[in-house]
């Protein structure tokens, strides 16, 4: 028979040659086996009786590993699915588990790529303000600089940084200088007429000209079509400064009008006052009571080719060759007329007589400009003129008083009262207003 083994001493040794055994199965505690000295078997069934322990913030390594728990206890929920008769859902464990801290930090969630650029396919395709149409969206509005005046003063002497901003009659000024250069699609003609010579209606045609010419960006032109020898050019450019150029004028140019077909060949019968441009009338007395209806509106054609707006001095009357053509072509009119009573009856004669001969919409809309150019006495009613006349027209303007108009030589806005130079803004003015 075989010795009998002695356990004790067998336990003994086997603990003394494996200390680590030992510490081990201490390390245990109590929730090891009594007996085996195991660790108990947990089942998926007692997953729910387990607590969770609860997410600390800190990190996306801890929120991490919270969602791989997560992950592993669903799937042993789904292996247990065939054994168990009666299993908890897979998300039930974490319904029974303790809440987040209120402290813990939201996870953002990260929109898909595909979401994103849908997104910015949407904000291109919707229209919204941008650096062209919206510039003022993006940019401070600027003050304008103040010229002249208190503001202008306080404006130099603090080197700009002191700005109040234009004062009322500067932004008036401004307004007319805009409606003056306002542009226009196509050509437009203004015939300037009246029943009465000397009465300011050559020196309107060329103040206005010379203002339009000083607004505007392409140059105006104007016509001498005053059939008694008209001296526009000579008060443009005065009579010295004429009689040193070629001398041609209207005639000339219907001569050669067939060989005209640019604005080099024009500029050969034309005279310049600066940007203003000029057709000189027929100065031969024999001739110049010949041009007709037709040779006008063949200057006219011709003209409308190259310059958006023109004036037309049409002379003393309404009856001659040429007048029929002149407003059949004209798209507004200036009547002028003066002070003295008789000429503010002429004024309102003409103004009847077109009414009564087809003309009524130019009559209608028409641009009276009353001349103070023989300074008229006290005994004179200016008012009551004004409103014997404005009553019969859409605009009544009134020049003052300025030998620089009087003397009937030389017109040149340099020498013009101020008063006199804005009157020719606002005649100016309202005669692009019957062009747009």
């Amino acid at each position: 028979m075989p010795e009998p083994v002695d356990t004790t001493s067998a336990d003994a040794a086997v603990e003394a040659e494996q200390p680590e055994l030992r510490r081990r199965r201490d390390r245990r505690g109590d929730d090891s086996d009594p007996r085996t000295g195991t660790m108990p078997i947990i089942t998926p069934n007692d997953v729910g009786n387990q607590p969770v322990a609860p997410v600390r913030s800190g990190s996306w390594a801890e929120a991490a590993a919270a969602a791989d728990a997560t992950q592993a206890i669903d799937g042993a929920s789904t292996d247990s699915a065939s054994t168990d008769t009666a299993p908890l859902p897979p998300r039930a464990a974490l319904a029974a588990a303790p809440a987040l801290p209120e402290t813990a930090p939201a996870v953002p969630a990260q929109p898909a790529r595909s979401t994103r650029s849908a997104g910015r396919a949407a904000a291109l395709a919707t229209p919204g303000p941008d650096f062209i149409s919206s510039p003022g969206l993006f940019v401070r509005e600027q003050k304008p600089r103040p010229r002249g005046g208190f503001r202008g003063a306080l404006y130099k002497m603090t080197g700009g940084s002191l700005n109040l901003g234009p004062g009322a009659r500067q932004r008036e000024e401004d307004e007319l200088a805009r409606r003056i250069s306002r542009q226009l699609q196509g050509s437009y003609n203004t015939a300037v007429l009246s029943l009465k010579g000397g009465i300011g209606k050559t020196s309107t045609t060329v103040g206005v000209g010379l203002t339009l010419a000083e607004y505007r960006g392409d140059p105006p032109c104007a016509i001498d079509a005053n059939p008694d020898s008209g001296d526009l050019v000579e008060r443009a450019l005065g009579e010295g400064l004429y009689q040193q150029q070629s001398p041609r004028t209207i005639t000339d140019l219907l001569k050669n009008i067939d060989s005209v077909d640019s604005l080099t060949d024009l500029a050969r019968y034309m005279h310049h006052a600066g940007r203003l441009h000029l057709i000189a009338g027929e100065q031969d007395p024999e001739v110049s009571d010949s041009l007709t209806a037709e040779e006008y509106l063949r200057i006219r054609k011709l003209v409308s080719g190259y310059y958006s707006v023109a004036l037309t001095d049409c002379g003393t009357g309404v009856t001659h060759n040429a007048m029929s053509g002149i407003l059949q072509s004209a798209d507004n009119l200036i009547i002028a007329s003066g002070y003295a009573v008789s000429g503010a009856k002429r004024a309102r004669s003409t103004l009847h007589w077109l009414a009564s001969h087809g003309y009524e919409e130019l009559a209608r809309n028409a641009i009276v400009v009353i001349t103070d150019k023989d300074e008229v006495s006290s005994r004179v009613d200016k008012d009551a003129i004004e409103e014997h006349l404005s009553g019969i027209c859409r605009q009544l303007i009134a020049v003052p008083h300025d030998r620089g108009v009087a003397d009937g030589d030389l017109v040149t806005l340099d020498v013009l009262r101020p008063e006199t130079r804005r009157a020719y803004k606002e005649i100016a003015a309202a005669i692009v207003d019957g062009f747009v």
